[in-house]
This record gives C-alpha cells, sequence and structure tokens, in this order.
C-alpha cells in the first residue's frame, strides 16, 4: 500500500510517497510564485497550488503500482485567507502567513475587542499573520470582494476541495485562523460576529486523521488512481511537522528550520501562557500543543547567503566558522516582522557589533545564532509555565546542516535528535494517511512506530555556559531598538 503526502509549502509543494511501513518511495517538488504587490504584503495565487499539486502527483506515481495507492493527506502553510465566491471560483490572490497588511486589524482586535476577550474565545490573540485580521482588512479594503465570499478556507484544504469536492478544515490548521475556539474545538460565534462572518461561510471540522471523502471521478481518471483512495484531512505544517518527526503525545519537543522557525511543544492537556507569547493549539494527534513561531529562520540564512554573500554554496561558507560561543557580532532574525514572543510586524533585522577586524565567517555566524536566539525566546516563555523539554527533534532545510544543530542544541542546552527522513510536514501528512485508511490505530502509535532517530547532536557544558552568555545579551537588543523600528 502506498500513501501520498502534500506539504504544501510557500515556495514549492513537495510530494512524497510511503509505503505502509514508513519507507519513502519518491519525493517530488513543484515550485510556484510568490507575490509581494505591495512592501510587506505577500500573496499566492491558489491555482497554482492545484495546478502544481497534480502535476506533482502525476509525477510521483508514474513509476509505481497506483492501484496500490489509498490515501492522501497534507501538511500545509497556515494561516492563509483562501477566499471563493458562489462558483467556487478563486475571489483575490490568497494572503499568506508571512503578510504584515493586516497592523491596523490586528491592533484593533488586540486593543479594541481586548487580548482577554481574545484569548478567552479562541486561546490566542491577535497576529497580523492569522487569518481573522485578513479577513477584517479585506471587508475594510475590498467591500465589494468581501461580499462576494461564499466559502473562507486554508491553503491546504483549497486542495482538499479540489480533489475530494469537501468543504473541510481540522483542528490544527484552524487553530491559526483566530475564529476556532480551541479548548473546546468548535468555531467562536464571537469572533465570527466580530468578524461579520457566518459559520456557512466556514468548512466543517475534522480531526486531522479522519477521512473528508475520496477522489473526484474526473479527479482520479486524471492522476490515473482509484476512486476509492481517500482524502484525509491533514494538518497545519508544523502540527504535521510534529508527526513526521514523532513530536506527539505529552511533553515531545520538535524544532523546524524551515521558511519560518518553529519550537513546538506537545501536551496532553490544554493550557495558555499569560501573555499569549505562545500559540495554543490543538495538535494533530488529537491533543493539543504550544508553539513558538519567528517568521524568518532558514530564510534569514537564504537571505543572507542568496542576496548579500551571492553564493549557493552554503555548506562551504560554513566551512570556516571555528569560534562558536565567542561571536562578537550578533544578528536579529527579524526580517519579515515578528511572531512570538514579540508579535512586532514592524520589528526587522540588524547586524550588532562589527569592528574592523569582523569576517565574513562571522556575520554569517551571527545569522546561524541569530536564529537559534529567537528559538530560545520561545523556549524561556514555555519554561516560565513549567514546560521545560530536556530533548528536542529537529527538521527542516536548516536542520541538514551540522553546524546549525550543534547551534541550536548548545544555545537551548538540550539534546537535538536527528531523525532517518527529514521530511516533517510531507512524512507526517503520508502518517496521517495511514492512520485515515486504518494501517494504523492512532497517530501516536503510527509515529512512534514509523519514525526514527539515528543520531544524537549533545549540548557541550562548557560551549553551552558560553551561550548562556551570549543569549543574555542577545536578548536585550529588541527592547533597545523597538522604538527605532
Amino acid at each position: 500500500m502506498y500513501f501520498i503526502g502534500v506539504d504544501l509549502g510557500t515556495s514549492a509543494v513537495k510530494l512524497l510517497l510511503m509505503d505502509e511501513n514508513g519507507k519513502i518511495e519518491k519525493i517530488v517538488s513543484k515550485e510556484y510564485p510568490l507575490y509581494f504587490p505591495h512592501p510587506g504584503w505577500s500573496e499566492q495565487k491558489p491555482e497554482d497550488w492545484f495546478a502544481q499539486s497534480m502535476a506533482g502527483i502525476k509525477e510521483l506515481v508514474s513509476e509505481c503500482d497506483r492501484t496500490q495507492v489509498k490515501g492522501i493527506s497534507f501538511g500545509g502553510q497556515m494561516h492563509g485567507l483562501v477566499a471563493l465566491d458562489e462558483n467556487d471560483e478563486v475571489i483575490r490572490p490568497a494572503i499568506l502567513w508571512n503578510d504584515g497588511r493586516t497592523g491596523k486589524q490586528t491592533d484593533y482586535l488586540n486593543n479594541v475587542i481586548g487580548k482577554e476577550k481574545l484569548s478567552k474565545y479562541t486561546a490566542n490573540i491577535a497576529f497580523a499573520g492569522f487569518t481573522a485580521p485578513k479577513i477584517l482588512w479585506m471587508k475594510e479594503n475590498e467591500p465589494e470582494n468581501f461580499e462576494r465570499i461564499c466559502k473562507i478556507m486554508l491553503p491546504k484544504d483549497y486542495l482538499a476541495y479540489k480533489l475530494s469536492g469537501t468543504f473541510c478544515t481540522e483542528y490544527s490548521d484552524a487553530s491559526g485562523m483566530l475564529l476556532l475556539d480551541v479548548e473546546h474545538k468548535c468555531w467562536s460565534k464571537e469572533m465570527l460576529g466580530i468578524c461579520g462572518i457566518t459559520e456557512d461561510q466556514l468548512p466543517k471540522l475534522y480531526e486531522s486523521w479522519e477521512p473528508v471523502g475520496c477522489l473526484k471521478p474526473e479527479i482520479a481518471q486524471e492522476l490515473g488512481l482509484p476512486e476509492d483512495v481517500k482524502v484525509i484531512a491533514g494538518a497545519g505544517d508544523n502540527a504535521a511537522a510534529a508527526v513526521g518527526t514523532a513530536t506527539v503525545g505529552d511533553g515531545g519537543c520538535n524544532i523546524s528550520l524551515g521558511t519560518s522557525g518553529t519550537l513546538f511543544i506537545s501536551s496532553r492537556n490544554f493550557g495558555v501562557d499569560e501573555n499569549n507569547a505562545l500559540h495554543s493549539f490543538a495538535h494533530a494527534d488529537g491533543n493539543y500543543h504550544l508553539m513558538g513561531c519567528m517568521l524568518s529562520a532558514a530564510s534569514c540564512n537564504k537571505w543572507w547567503m542568496d542576496e548579500i554573500l551571492k553564493t549557493t554554496e552554503y555548506q562551504k561558507e560554513q566551512g570556516g566558522i571555528v569560534k562558536l560561543g565567542e561571536n562578537h557580532v550578533f544578528y536579529l532574525p527579524y526580517l519579515m516582522g515578528e511572531r512570538s514572543p514579540h508579535n512586532d510586524p514592524e520589528a526587522r533585522a540588524a547586524f550588532i557589533g562589527m569592528s574592523m577586524d569582523t569576517t565574513r565567517e562571522d556575520m554569517t555566524q551571527a545569522v546561524l545564532e541569530g536564529v537559534a536566539f529567537g528559538l530560545r525566546d520561545s523556549l524561556e516563555v514555555a519554561r516560565s509555565i513549567g514546560v521545560d523539554p530536556k530533548r528536542t527533534k529537529i527538521c527542516g532545510g536548516g536542520a541538514k546542516s551540522p553546524l546549525w544543530r550543534k547551534i541550536i542544541a548548545n544555545v537551548m542546552n538540550m539534546k537535538v535528535d536527528i531523525i532517518e527522513s527529514e521530511e516533517g510536514p510531507g512524512y507526517g501528512a503520508a502518517i496521517l494517511a495511514a492512520v485515515g485508511c486504518g494501517v494504523y490505530p492512532s497517530v501516536e502509535e503510527a509515529a512512534k512506530k514509523l519514525v526514527k532517530v539515528v543520531a544524537t547532536e549533545e549540548p557541550d557544558a562548557e560551549l553551552a555556559a558560553k551561550y548562556e552568555e551570549r543569549y543574555q545579551k542577545f536578548r536585550k537588543f529588541y527592547p533597545a531598538l523597538k522604538g527605532m523600528f
């Protein structure tokens, strides 16, 4: 039996084919454009996601026994606003998770409606990237488009809808809309009223492993797949990545070094930190999780390498870095503003501490360390409410760097487990598909059986102490510069 995992990312859709024993048979990636129509705006065309996903699935199954494909599921970029009209046509390009246009609406929600009410209704406060502020922006700035809205959905749910015809979402992704009562797993009537929308405009809610339907006959025919291939609800990218790293059950931890960076802590119990600095979301295993999200993680390194150093030899650039824990240069990783824990879309990146003897290697090292320090900020919030994991898994493109893994282990002073497959959301989505098709009894059992740790990066006490000192300096820079952004 085969299962397809679809990782709908910001730069590309990555698809993988997994057998029932967790072996990855094939991986296909298809890119699509990202549009920046105004400074701070970020959009994509949902039609591009679907076209490239269809092309990717065809290529993915081209050499296997297609009759053995049993299920397909998703891990998708979160928070994006996809709006369809009564004819199921996309009304406008999707406004993405890293879009910063909703400052006014976010302020309205947090300061006029009030953070206390938002936390009571949804377990979270408003962030510029969340879906509810985008709906309010559309209502205020594009009223004619707002009036045409018949269906509101998230990016991966658009794929599920196009494949199955079912208007659906699931709890982990819906948690990041600021429309879901996370604790009670239902749409918040108060938030719907605030946003001026109805429950009819929102999809039906499922657990991440639940089948929402099967492939539509015409889709099955185009892909050359059986019509009984089940479409499984899936999960937001970070929850799917957590499944793909077996960060499930109670007390698991995963760090994702993708375009954005996350610190993800799974829990059987619902919980919220006092200042809502971390997101409190439902998890794809049926439980809950706390998550700190930084908007720019591996994208900081990509920007530094591609745009500033003008090189594609990432590994070579890291080869000369030897002064760990002793770098005099600091980097604030806020290229797109920041979410956790600062909630400041106006924050910007900065290098601090350069001198005449600063080298190219120092600057590159500072970028890697700045991202690690930013993730440590979220860990400190978790620790403040008594959640203190001692080890973590790691995934995402940045996790392929041994140097970056070493920096993370010592900045966090945690053991970092490297897993056999670093395919994160796509692998987690394939696992969800296998559970949805009945191969495994639960997400937790499937993940723990299929995910294998192959190595562990241990922190070094002396180096961790040096990084502790550096981190205490780092955390003073943002408050000092906040008024300048």
